[in-house]
């Protein structure tokens, strides 16, 4: 069984690579993926356990093993652990272990530029980022792939936060610069991409300009919302996976209350994009959302490709 470091994670897991390997996950009939299953635990349930299983007949069983606990910040402590394990699906063999928080961030961040390939712009070159937390720079890294981004504005509550990320991205051929004022930034861009805890919208319609493609990846509670009703009113709107994003997302759930947003309204998912030819970005002025709720098969997919290059260089050693 290999025990993967984070440094094999950031080192094999290139977005390119997972990107493709996102593409035939979402095409595979032989994916299995039950539902999550949340566990409150502590002494008032104030703390959880979620396990995401997934499989494909062919290859490989994995389950994501997550804890959540809102207070270890104020110990200086991560208020998100896990860890992810894969398994060989013919003999249940244990194969690999490895961090599913970082895991985490770069398939999600992958699915978004998987998404963005299908939905923005071929001709894009600026991105506005909303948010500062540690899956900023992943999806700024991975939308710098799908699309030839210039400039990168990087807006949070907190600028030094938003200066931090910018930081970070020393190595980056793109342009990035924190900003203080979204409004005005959105407006300019091609693609808009928010990881928050946001419970009011950030992204407003009236300030996204025809166009522009929207990536929504933060909002993972029925009361989380990043963009507004006007929004969704004049967008085509994709999801990763339609009954999930209906039960866990307020940027989908609220407009669905107020009659703003139907199930039946959705354009598609990423299951569609990446199996039906031609469905994705109509026209070069159409506006485009991609809700992503995260989905297990996605870990999977990411596990088992760090897997067999971890297994080809050890071969080749």
């Amino acid at each position: 069984m290999i025990h993967a470091k984070a440094s094999d994670l950031i080192k094999w897991l290139k977005y390119p690579f997972l990107m493709d390997r996102l593409r035939e996950a979402f095409t595979d009939p032989n994916v299995h993926m039950p539902q999550r299953n949340h566990y409150a635990f502590g002494q008032e349930n104030e703390k959880s356990l979620l396990l995401m299983p997934s499989w494909s007949t062919n290859t490989y069983l994995g389950v994501k093993i997550i804890t959540i606990c809102p207070e270890n910040p104020k110990k200086s402590k991560p208020s998100i652990q896990g860890t992810y394990i894969l398994y060989a699906a013919q003999d249940g063999k244990p194969l690999l272990i490895c961090d599913a928080k970082l895991l985490t961030l770069l398939r999600t961040a992958a699915c978004s530029a998987l998404a963005a390939d299908f939905l923005a712009k071929k001709e894009s070159h600026t991105l506005v980022m909303i948010g500062t937390g540690s899956l900023a720079p992943h999806l700024i890294r991975a939308h710098c792939e799908a699309r030839p981004i210039k400039k990168v504005y990087v807006w949070g509550r907190n600028f030094l936060k938003a200066a931090q990320v910018v930081d970070s991205l020393y190595d980056l051929s793109a342009k990035v610069e924190a900003v203080e004022y979204l409004d005005e930034f959105v407006a300019k861009a091609d693609i808009v991409s928010t990881a928050t805890m946001s419970s009011e919208p950030l992204v407003h319609g009236k300030w996204v300009k025809e166009g522009t493609h929207v990536d929504l990846v933060g909002s993972y509670l029925p009361t989380m919302r990043e963009a507004d009703d006007a929004l969704m009113r004049k967008a085509s709107v994709f999801v990763d996976d339609i009954e999930a994003a209906f039960k866990e997302s307020g940027d989908l759930i609220i407009p669905g209350r107020k009659g703003v947003l139907r199930k039946n309204q959705i354009k598609g998912s990423l299951y569609d994009l990446c199996r039906i030819d031609k469905l994705g970005r109509a026209t070069s002025s159409e506006v485009t959302v991609f809700k992503s709720v995260g989905l297990a098969l996605e870990d999977l997919a990411a596990a088992g490709l760090l897997y067999e290059k971890l297994k080809e260089s050890e071969e080749n050693a």
